[in-house]
């Protein structure tokens, strides 16, 4: 896990907890949002859209990750995530869902930095190989094919 200042978490944790205002969620209320710091220093954000067919919607990590791979970025640090009832301040840490946790072990090392967070003073700090054991693909080991 990179060691990242207080002042770094601070600004992250507050990058996603604006990027959750723009969450558009009015199926299930619940909005999240979530900063990406890329190796080169510029913070990515992303929130959560809904769909009525709710496959086609993105949760607010991948968001983030899409843009970020979309503008040449490869290389990652931290990314974090809060989330909770649209409207409201986060009741408590919002961790990432499966998908997204296999999103991360596509691009990032198992050291990768998750941060959970419920304010700008109140964040949880997780490696991706805590909250994604034995990951299938790249950070699971397997080589991918060329």
């Amino acid at each position: 896990m990179r060691d990242l200042t207080p002042k770094e978490k601070q600004d992250l944790a507050r990058a996603a907890l604006e990027a959750r205002e723009r969450a558009y969620c009015p199926y299930s209320r619940f909005s999240v949002g979530a900063a990406l710091l890329c190796g080169d220093g510029a913070v990515v954000t992303g929130c959560n859209i809904e769909n009525a067919a709710h496959a086609p919607g993105s949760c607010a990590e991948r968001t983030a990750f899409v843009k970020a791979v979309s503008e040449g970025r490869r290389d990652f640090d931290a990314i974090a995530v809060a989330g909770g009832r649209a409207g409201r301040e986060p009741e408590d840490h919002c961790a990432p869902c499966g998908v997204c946790r296999q999103v991360m072990a596509e691009f990032c090392g198992p050291d990768f930095t998750v941060l959970l967070v419920r304010s700008e003073d109140d964040i949880r700090a997780y490696t991706l190989e805590q909250l994604l054991p034995a990951a299938f693909g790249p950070m699971g080991g397997r080589e991918v094919l060329s």
